[in-house]
């Protein structure tokens, strides 16, 4: 399966607050009727108000989206698991030992840690959007990530 489109794929980070819920969007907005997509945590957190900032920027709103855990996921049979925090990653290794899904590790800063003014923490968080926009881009129009 590895390089070809999948046809579903799970997006996994820490608290699904920030990152997964943003390449969730992304991942809808531009393949949603040809790709099944969800997002997940480890642990649960809270939606984070700088991701709906820079998500309404782009013209996507994600303020209902509701964090939630990899086991709270009914269907847990995805194509492709893309994590993008190194617990992530660990927890969707585990859950896929028995399985057959491919399991892609995008390593991506978590903008929560940004300092500095609200306009330098907006910037760390667009360049997490715009980061995650364009690898979506390329890994789901049918290529490989490229590691």
């Amino acid at each position: 399966m590895t390089g070809a489109r999948p046809t579903s794929v799970l997006f996994v980070c820490g608290l699904n607050a920030v990152r997964s819920p943003m390449a969730e969007a992304l991942a809808r907005r531009l393949y949603g009727r040809a790709i099944y997509i969800q997002s997940a945590g480890v642990r649960t957190g809270e939606l984070d108000p700088f991701s709906v900032k820079v998500m309404e920027e782009v013209g996507l709103d994600i303020s209902k989206h509701r964090p939630h855990t990899i086991e709270d996921i009914e269907d847990g049979n995805f194509d492709l698991v893309i994590t993008l925090a190194p617990e992530a990653h660990h927890k969707a290794l585990e859950m896929t030992r028995t399985s057959a899904m491919d399991v892609e590790y995008w390593p991506t800063p978590d903008p929560q840690i940004a300092t500095g003014s609200r306009d330098q923490i907006m910037e760390s968080y667009r360049s997490v959007r715009d980061g995650l926009e364009m690898r979506i881009k390329k890994r789901l129009d049918g290529g490989s990530s490229g590691g």
